[in-house]
């Protein structure tokens, strides 16, 4: 009878020894380095590529514009000595109102430009965290934090780094599509 609590608090403890393995073993914290995955995803590439063009498409369109004021400018130069005071005047405010036209256009691609980056980006990075939600269940992880250099996770076992094996993945996806 004796034996009894004695078998008890040793079955007691292995098996709090093995539910305090099993418990640090499944809630393993890993991390990718986010700005390595949007770097190295194949469709961040293509996608930077293709909004490239569609910049230097706006760019060059402003360019022309600005380029055409400025001849008009230096035509307005040569001829002002001829042109009468309200001829001159006119002409000073055409080209005052195109130039303030050709601001605000400019203002307005560069506006575009920007949004059209984010929109890029903003893609690229729910590609991204898709994956990893489901790459995390997959995997069984708990918890995996994202690394992006701004000191959110300042040291780190080397193997708790997935970066690449996501990334790897992530592209794998990706060229399947």
């Amino acid at each position: 009878m004796k034996q009894i609590p004695f078998y008890a608090s040793i079955s007691a403890i292995i098996i709090s020894i093995v539910a305090i393995y099993f418990a640090k073993s499944s809630s393993e914290l890993v991390y990718v380095d986010v700005n390595k995955l949007i770097t190295g995803y194949s469709k961040t590439k293509i996608a930077k590529a293709d909004f490239d063009k569609k910049a230097a498409l706006m760019k060059a369109n402003v360019d022309s514009l600005v380029a055409n004021w400025q001849n008009e400018l230096k035509n307005y130069e040569k001829e002002r000595a001829s042109l009468s005071p309200k001829e001159l005047k006119l002409k000073q405010e055409l080209l005052g109102n195109k130039q303030q036209q050709i601001n605000g256009y400019q203002e307005a691609i560069q506006k575009k430009i920007q949004e059209e980056d984010k929109k890029v980006t903003q893609t690229v990075i729910n590609d991204i965290n898709d994956y990893i939600k489901e790459y995390g269940k997959d995997h069984n992880y708990k918890i995996i934090f994202g690394a992006s250099g701004g000191g959110n996770i300042m040291y780190a076992v080397e193997s708790t780094d997935l970066t690449e094996e996501v990334l790897k993945g992530l592209n794998a996806e990706y060229d399947k599509k």
